[in-house]
């Protein structure tokens, strides 16, 4: 297919803007962009002419669709969480707007984020009541499930070599203590404890170790640590939940490598502040990959892909990064799913 830039009468005066965007003809071959779309996408813009703009979907034929239902006098469409890419290169992430030009064809404008970002729970709550409640189950469930392997492992090694099972004996004390602390802070509800400094590769290891238990086997446990992370202040056993959480999450989609990468990376912003330096904890996986159906609500509360899932993993992972000033992201699709949890490393002190 080819196609031939608009005349400059008939071109949008769009060069100027920050925001990427792109348009097309009737037969829906771009016939022009702006500056900040072709740097955006990483391709010059001579190469986009004539590409067809829904060819740059790197999802599920969702901009097509698009494309095919709006007419003229339709209002334009929002197309959120949206992937662009042009052919192999790199996806790109964004949140579309999709309208019909006066000349006929498409207008595509992109608001570009580095990744999904989780919708607050706290704003859609179904009740109260039932989430703590189904809260306080998911975190029972899973020191349960840390001790039912670690029982099944000690149990075939114990009499071949009862010197090796030490260490399993000792994660069952911790994690018997952990399920008491959990039952005793909804009896007796007690203020966050004050963090402390510790390391991150010291929690993952305690989570590898689960997840070795857990899925024996069939996953595939990959470190990717950078080993120059220094500590940082935070709490230990509630990290460790939520990155189990999201490492068990991955097991449960099917994967069978699972990932965690720690980097640094500078000057990151978080909310409205930026952190001179933070911690990006990535967790990489090869299952599933997040249903489409799920992706606009994945951190409710309630919210799961699996009949037996109480739909709370997630929104308490998300719930532990904003305990740490911190967020949790994730870009997904079948068989690449990575979260992203940033933790500022240089937290200020906070006011007496």
């Amino acid at each position: 297919m080819s196609a031939h830039p608009l005349p400059d009468a008939e071109r949008p005066d769009l060069d100027g803007l920050t925001t990427p965007m792109a348009w097309s003809d009737e037969e829906g071959a771009i016939v022009g962009c702006n500056a900040a779309f072709s740097r955006w996408l990483g391709v010059g813009a001579r190469r986009l002419m004539g590409w067809p703009l829904a060819g740059l979907d790197g999802g599920d034929s969702h901009l097509a669709e698009a494309m095919a239902r709006l007419d003229a006098a339709d209002a334009p469409l929002r197309l959120r969480r949206s992937r662009l890419r042009y052919a192999d290169g790199e996806e790109c992430f964004a949140d579309l707007w999709l309208s019909r030009r006066d000349e006929g064809g498409w207008l595509l404008e992109a608001h570009p984020v580095d990744e999904f970002p989780g919708d607050d729970p706290a704003l859609l709550l179904p009740s109260v009541l039932s989430a703590s409640l189904k809260g306080l189950a998911h975190e029972l469930r899973n020191p349960l499930a840390g001790l039912k392997g670690a029982a099944q492992l000690l149990s075939r090694r114990l009499e071949a070599d009862p010197g090796d099972s030490r260490e399993l004996v000792a994660m069952i004390g911790s994690e018997v203590e952990r399920l008491t602390g959990l039952v005793d802070r909804l009896l007796t509800p007690a203020p966050p404890r004050p963090h402390a400094p510790l390391n991150i590769h010291a929690v993952l290891e305690r989570v590898l170790r689960l997840g070795e238990s857990d899925a024996g086997w069939a996953v595939r446990l990959v470190r990717d640590y950078d080993p120059s992370l220094p500590e940082f202040a935070g709490d230990a056993d509630r990290l460790m939940q939520a990155v189990w959480n999201l490492v068990r999450n991955a097991i449960e989609a099917g994967a069978t490598h699972v990932t965690l990468r720690t980097r640094a990376e500078h000057a990151v912003r978080i909310a409205d502040t930026v952190h001179p330096i933070a911690l990006r904890l990535e967790i990489i996986d090869d299952g599933r990959g997040v249903p489409e159906e799920l992706t606009e609500r994945l951190f409710l509360p309630l919210v799961s892909g699996r009949a037996e899932g109480s739909g709370l993993g997630l929104a308490l992972a998300q719930q532990v990064a904003r305990e740490h000033r911190g967020s949790l992201a994730y870009r997904s699709r079948p068989g690449h799913t990575v979260f992203t949890l940033l933790l500022p490393l240089q937290i200020e002190e906070e006011e007496t």
